[in-house]
């Protein structure tokens, strides 16, 4: 039997994508929109949704015309992976710190990988977690620990 969808990756990453796209402006209905110079609670999540609903539409759309793969594997060992480093970072952030938060995320992020090298990933951890305490920190002097009490003592 054949289907007149002939990208399922397009058409389901699509369906996905106007989801949430289409959530987001949903749950930001009823509350005030303001303007572009003065925006509402609204304006970011509504506008951004309604972006992410486009993609998704041109995807879906795209699916329809380009011949593509069939769905691959579900990787639910990667996907515990990613979450379990997500759910660390926030639990390392008020303990350990930011550099040793994120330091850990790209590490756990990385190994779900199936491209995974040691040597490599260490690389990006360590250049991706100095980019963050400079960004966050040092740039826009957010309020974070660079190190937390675990080893400041305090």
């Amino acid at each position: 039997m054949t289907s007149i969808v002939r990208h399922p990756q397009n058409f389901w990453i699509g369906i996905i994508f106007l989801f949430f796209g289409l959530a987001a402006v949903y749950f930001g209905w009823e509350l005030e929109m303001g303007t572009a110079g003065r925006m509402g609670p609204a304006y970011f999540p509504s506008v951004l949704g309604a972006l992410l609903a486009v993609v998704g539409l041109a995807n879906v759309i795209r699916s329809f015309i380009g011949h593509g793969e069939t769905i691959g594997k579900f990787h639910v060992k990667n996907i515990v992976i990613i979450l379990a480093a997500v759910l660390l970072f926030g639990a390392l952030m008020r303990t350990a710190g930011l550099a040793v938060a994120a330091f850990v995320l790209i590490l756990l992020s990385s190994w779900a990988s199936p491209k995974f090298e040691l040597k490599g990933s260490l690389l990006l951890a360590v250049g991706l977690t100095i980019f963050a305490v400079v960004l966050f920190v040092k740039l826009l002097g957010l309020p974070m620990p660079i190190l937390g009490p675990w080893f400041t003592g305090a």
